[in-house]
């Protein structure tokens, strides 16, 4: 790969890694804080010790990347695109690692404004010392929240809100962002499975085709599947399939 290609990709990736280093402090403060846990072998006179910092540190590297692609458009993407492979009848193609490169890629692709207006309104006056932490986690979390406010559906919010007891709010904006996730969550798998449904529809027509045509011709012991994949896979190229789903998927999204 040349040097330009590694050069967009980083810069292109830029905003995912300021995001993550950003949640990280508070864990790193955190764990700045706790004493070491130490283990001795009195037998033998050696000395093991584990220091909670590292293991919060661990935690938290382990999670947050999970915790970003939940607040993300990842979740419709990978769902959409795992069903488009059952209604295509493919098995395993394409490998789950394609469609999670996929999704990923393509998440990049549609939160790069949100992103980058983090990067640029909360990271960098941080790294530059302009900007106090609680200033710029609160920058952080503004445009996040707008774009997760523009997907949810209100009933989901005001469902969460009642659950968790919270007072009436006068506006969106001070939903509280503990009840924000799980509604964007909620709104984000109504809408996977709604895209995934009209997806389902033309491929499950082309099955129920084959298979009265193979009934009426007597062969009821050929599986339809077997012959209706090739025509499913020929309508799916001729119609430029994957350039319909991931614009569709692309454009399907609000920006704040």
């Amino acid at each position: 790969m040349s040097a330009r290609c590694v050069g967009a990709v980083w810069r292109s990736c830029m905003p995912w890694v300021a995001l993550l280093a950003l949640l990280c402090l508070p864990s790193l403060g955190w764990a700045a804080d706790l004493p070491a846990v130490r283990v001795t072998n009195t037998g033998g006179g050696q000395q093991y010790s584990l220091t909670l910092q590292l293991l919060a540190l661990m935690t938290s590297l382990t999670l947050l990347p999970s915790l970003l692609l939940m607040m993300t458009s990842f979740v419709r993407i990978v769902i959409v695109l795992s069903i488009l492979r059952q209604a295509l009848g493919t098995g395993q193609t394409p490998p789950n690692m394609v469609l999670v490169g996929l999704a990923l890629f393509l998440s990049l692709f549609v939160m790069t404004p949100v992103l980058t207006e983090v990067y640029q309104s909360a990271l960098v006056p941080f790294m530059n010392n302009t900007m106090g932490f609680e200033q710029a986690l609160a920058a952080a979390e503004k445009p996040i929240r707008g774009f997760m406010l523009a997907q949810t559906r209100e009933d989901d919010i005001a469902m969460f809100m009642e659950i968790a007891r919270n007072a009436p709010v006068a506006s969106a904006d001070q939903v509280p962002f503990t009840t924000l996730v799980p509604a964007f969550l909620t709104s984000e798998l109504k809408s996977a499975f709604t895209i995934g449904f009209l997806i389902y529809i033309p491929f499950v027509v082309i099955d129920l085709i084959v298979a009265s045509v193979l009934m009426a011709m007597g062969m009821m012991m050929l599986s339809p599947m077997m012959i209706s994949m090739p025509f499913k896979l020929m309508l799916f190229v001729l119609v430029d399939g994957w350039s319909l789903i991931m614009g569709s998927l692309a454009s399907s999204f609000v920006m704040p």
